[in-house]
């Protein structure tokens, strides 16, 4: 395995190495001007976010922000202006014409007259025989794009006809655009060939063509503007605000980069920042590149070490120590983890398999504590439905004995001793019967403790006077060192625990011996003890007292009383109380205690 991944690393950085130096070869001159053009382009972007804080600053000042962009063109080389939300060139007021709609045109657009910028029309060399002929009061058809308020006009005419200024790029668009929606491809938005009617009020052009704002005569810059314009009216490309995007532009076989940001300025509307640079040929840079082979090769050999050393130090060998941690999971060994010594993917995968181990190994754990769990559980039934046999199957016999006995008529003059031994067994069995129905009613989880107050040292004096005709019976000693104190617990069911421990301390108390009975204050409960002078019990049958039908004695005799479930029945209301509870040998008896909360 481990030479397998070695040599497989080998041949990939090889193989990646190589690729290299051929792509150097062979496609060094394209990776340069890729270079070259990414460059500049970065450099451009960087720009354009001076260029664009420096125009929020001067936001309305026409001639700051129009040095502002002469200065970005000295600077790099690169042609810049600000567009309106509709393409139109802002910041410019010296090349326009002025034209009073007729009534019908007015309620139409909503204005009496609309400005129609003449440099997307004409171009600068046409102004000086254009101001011969357009005086004031020439009527004029328009025909163009509304959009809202706005109208960007693709064909404007005069009355006569002799003469006609086009976008032709706007015009050619429209056209095409008609045609789709004539045929169906597209629906009608109803701002297609939008047409009005006015006469000129004024007429505005540069004074000559050596003044006015430099776009002007940059025809190339200013047809990329136009096509833009074209794209946001007829496409709907508008940009996400402050987002840059980069278009590459080709005219005359010279490359261009268009980029185009747009921002949002102070009054919520958007405005373009469109600049276009160009990408001149770079072959000398290409061929000084040349002259560095020899550096570009040692670098490339270089790399090659470098590249083999990484991947067969810091992949392989965390991989081949993976796959043995992985081998020995499978073999259920959880004891080895993956050291984690990077922070990528293969450190990610070596903590991912820590975690599985952990999550199998405490899974695994669970489930052999479940299992473990249920053969106890089994064990526990077995021993309930022996016990239950046990139990019922005593009284049944005797009862079917004196029953048989009566039937005969044997023994006429003992007929009454015999229906008094079937009524003290069926005693017992409705007891047993009560006890199996209290313990499933507190182990089955829904059965909620009703809490009282009351003192401890009452209850047990109570107790005590009920069972007394018991403890005269078998001479013994009951000793109380009590204290009056109030206690939080369902006084019900503390009876019941506390005369099932006296009862049991009574059962297996030899005759003439004490029974001790005393109580613990402690800050915020107190601890009742019940100790029985007499036998011990074995120190591993202490945790087993607390089972259904477990008795000292494996025999099972009868003859001392009890249904074997009063110490579980003691268990199961303590524990539904949340109270610390136990039983343990003493010098010369056995002790049992339980704590209860105090009323503070």
């Amino acid at each position: 395995m481990r030479k397998g991944i070695v040599l497989k690393l080998f041949i990939l950085t090889t193989a990646l190495c190589m690729l290299i130096l051929t792509t150097i070869f062979i496609g060094q001159t394209i990776f340069f001007k890729q270079y070259y053009a990414n460059r500049k382009v970065n450099d451009i972007k960087t720009n354009i976010n001076s260029f664009e804080r420096d125009y929020l600053n001067q936001m309305g000042n026409i001639e700051a922000i129009q040095k502002l962009e002469q200065d970005f063109y000295r600077e790099n080389n690169t042609w810049i202006t600000t567009l309106d939300g509709y393409g139109n060139l802002k910041n410019v007021n010296d090349f326009y014409v002025e034209v009073k709609l007729d009534r019908l045109s007015q309620n139409q657009l909503g204005k009496v007259t609309v400005t129609i910028p003449l440099y997307n029309l004409l171009s600068i060399d046409e102004v000086k025989n254009e101001m011969l002929l357009h005086i004031p009061g020439t009527k004029v058809y328009l025909t163009g794009i509304k959009k809202d308020t706005t109208f960007i006009p693709a064909f404007v005419s005069m009355e006569n006809g002799s003469l006609s200024w086009t976008n032709k790029t706007l015009d050619k668009k429209m056209r095409e655009t008609a045609l789709e929606i004539k045929k169906g491809n597209i629906k009608d938005k109803g701002d297609f060939y939008t047409s009005f009617t006015g006469s000129i009020v004024k007429f505005k052009s540069p004074e000559s063509t050596t003044v006015g704002n430099p776009i002007y005569k940059n025809d190339l810059f200013m047809e990329s503007i136009r096509e833009f314009q074209t794209k946001l009216l007829l496409n709907g490309n508008q940009q996400t605000y402050n987002s840059l995007q980069i278009i590459d532009y080709e005219k005359n076989d010279i490359k261009y980069k268009l980029l185009i940001k747009s921002i949002r300025e102070k009054d919520g509307s958007f405005t373009y920042i469109f600049a276009m640079a160009s990408l001149q040929p770079v072959d000398e840079a290409v061929q000084m590149v040349k002259d560095y082979y020899i550096y570009i090769i040692g670098f490339v050999v270089v790399l090659i070490f470098l590249a083999s050393f990484y991947y067969s130090k810091q992949i392989a060998k965390p991989l081949l120590r993976i796959n043995d941690t992985t081998k020995k999971i499978a073999h259920l060994d959880f004891s080895e983890r993956i050291p984690i010594t990077s922070k990528d993917e293969i450190g990610d995968l070596s903590n991912n398999i820590n975690i599985l181990s952990n999550t199998l190994h405490t899974h695994i754990e669970q489930l052999e504590q479940d299992i473990e769990k249920e053969r106890k559980l089994e064990n526990t039934r077995k021993e309930f439905i022996s016990g239950v046999s046990h139990e019922l199957k005593t009284p049944l016999s005797i009862m079917k004995s004196c029953i048989s006995i009566l039937k005969d008529g044997v023994a006429e003059h003992k007929k009454d001793y015999y229906f008094q031994a079937m009524d003290k067994e069926v005693d017992k069995m409705d007891m047993l019967i009560l006890d199996m129905l209290e313990l499933a009613k507190f182990e089955s989880g829904t059965y909620k403790m009703k809490m009282d107050t009351f003192y401890i040292d009452g209850v047990i004096e109570h107790i005590c006077e009920q069972l007394s005709l018991e403890i005269e019976k078998k001479e013994l000693h009951v000793y109380k060192n009590i204290s009056p104190t109030q206690v939080i617990a369902n006084q019900h069911r503390i009876e019941q625990v506390i005369v099932n421990f006296i009862t049991n301390a009574i059962r297996y108390t030899p005759k003439k011996e004490d029974i001790i009975i005393s109580t613990i204050d402690e800050p915020n409960r107190i601890k009742i003890c019940i100790e029985n002078k007499g036998a011990h019990i074995q120190e591993e049958q202490l945790y087993k007292i607390w089972d259904r039908f477990y008795r000292i004695d494996s025999a099972r005799q009868r003859s001392k009383g009890g249904t074997g479930l009063g110490l579980a029945i003691s268990k199961n209301i303590l524990e539904l109380h949340g109270a610390e509870y136990g039983v343990n040998n003493t010098v010369d008896g056995v002790l049992f205690h339980f704590y209860l909360q105090k009323k503070v």
